[in-house]
């Protein structure tokens, strides 16, 4: 056995992070928690400094995208791996984190020891997917090899996003978007600053505006 797996735990819930360093407590010969944060900034700063082999990572953190700080670190620092672990189920925020440059997407019910096994996983190469997930995925690729695209698709909208657009384009406000899709409106405004990103835009009126300048909504 080799030595063990360097990590940085990123949440911004306190509760969260003393949580995972409890669990991973009893697996120290396996997995070494050598430092932990609560914001982008924080995170950054660690992993520049500790090049750990894996960064823990959650989608979101407050008012910051996941997303977003992945980007940055495996820019910063390309052998460290990134894994998130959240607890959105849903295959498109999969999609997302393996596009930021994620190697892995686990959901935050995952006990001890097959955390442990994944974090020893990625740190080796491989790419890891919590197995609930993993046949939405292939289920969605499958689609998208058919040629059964979403509207937005070639800018790189989930078929989520997508939604959330059309629903933008007919002018409901964040809490009926909420309502029609059966999300927290917290969950729509992060899809909202994806979605503004991925159109290079800044507000509603501009994506709005982009939607209907390419046809993607009438």
């Amino acid at each position: 056995m080799g030595p063990p797996v360097r990590v940085v735990l990123v949440d911004d819930h306190e509760m969260i992070l003393a949580g995972l360093q409890a669990m991973l407590a009893g697996f120290a010969g396996r997995v070494r928690v050598v430092g932990q944060a609560g914001t982008s900034r924080e995170a950054v700063r660690l992993v520049t400094a500790l090049r750990p082999d894996v960064v823990l990572l959650d989608v979101r953190l407050g008012p910051e995208s996941g997303l977003d700080l992945c980007r940055d670190l495996t820019a910063r620092s390309p052998a460290t791996r990134v894994v998130f672990l959240s607890v959105y189920d849903d295959e498109q925020y999969v999609f997302e984190a393996l596009r930021a440059g994620a190697g892995g997407y686990l959901l935050k019910r995952v006990d001890g020891l097959e955390l442990v096994r994944r974090l020893e996983e990625v740190s080796q190469g491989e790419t890891v997917v919590d197995p609930t997930l993993a046949g939405r995925m292939a289920a969605s690729a499958a689609r998208l090899n058919r040629g059964e695209f979403w509207p937005g698709a070639n800018r790189g909208l989930t078929q989520r996003e997508s939604e959330v657009l059309s629903l933008l384009v007919a002018g409901l406000s964040n809490r009926a978007m909420a309502s029609r899709l059966v999300l927290s409106e917290e969950t729509v405004k992060s899809h909202l600053r994806a979605l503004y990103r991925k159109l290079e835009v800044t507000d509603r009126s501009a994506a709005i505006a982009v939607a209907l300048r390419e046809g993607l909504f009438r």
